[in-house]
């Protein structure tokens, strides 16, 4: 994340997103195979690291060895080609974006970091406190009921950051200029779209 002035002099918290160039790599029709998409691949990686089947269905677009395919739905797939490059270019200024990925990952947590519980007395004689206190009913129904909040893994898991706003489109260097926090920690994979929900209207970009 970093901060970016607007033309009033306001500090704007922002995050600089990597976003492609990403390669279409492979168009899916109705005809053949029941709904109409597009392949899409980011991401330079070594050979060794490609399997064999990668290897062909990439030689097909003569694309070089991408780490990441991703499928995207589409309408229509007249002003898509195979090969062709999907940029920052397909984004403009101001335009609402949703952005999805792993949420940081915190490993095995407790109740207070996990959902936020109170904790207990901190007095000396108190010996409790972070722990969880009662969980249950006694003999009836003895047990504990499922989905009661305990600990457990905490994070790592997809979260969408809705209709957040583009605030620069930087096509020389590939940057995306996002107005707030995106899920995940620096280096991570994205999911960028076009805002579809709450009424907003799109500007076009990548579908």
């Amino acid at each position: 994340m970093s901060q970016f002035f607007d033309e009033k002099g306001r500090a704007i918290p922002v995050t600089l997103i990597e976003a492609g160039p990403c390669r279409i790599t492979q168009l899916k029709s109705s005809e053949s195979d029941g709904y109409t998409s597009v392949q899409i691949g980011f991401g330079l990686t070594r050979e060794k690291l490609v399997n064999k089947p990668s290897k062909g269905h990439l030689a097909k677009t003569g694309s070089d060895f991408l780490k990441y395919l991703r499928e995207y739905r589409v309408d229509d797939l007249a002003t898509y080609k195979l090969g062709d490059q999907v940029t920052v270019g397909n984004f403009e200024k101001g335009q609402k974006v949703d952005v999805s990925g792993d949420s940081m990952g915190r490993g095995f947590s407790g109740y207070q970091k996990r959902h936020g519980f109170s904790r207990g007395p901190m007095s000396h004689g108190s010996k409790n406190h972070r722990q969880p206190g009662s969980t249950g009913a006694g003999t009836t129904p003895g047990r504990i009921y499922p989905g009661k909040r305990m600990a457990g893994r905490y994070g790592g898991k997809k979260v969408t950051t809705r209709s957040l706003t583009i605030v620069q489109v930087d096509s020389d260097r590939n940057l995306l200029v996002v107005k707030g926090s995106v899920p995940g920690k620096p280096g991570s994979l994205l999911n960028i779209r076009p805002a579809k929900r709450f009424g907003i209207k799109q500007t076009g970009g990548e579908k």
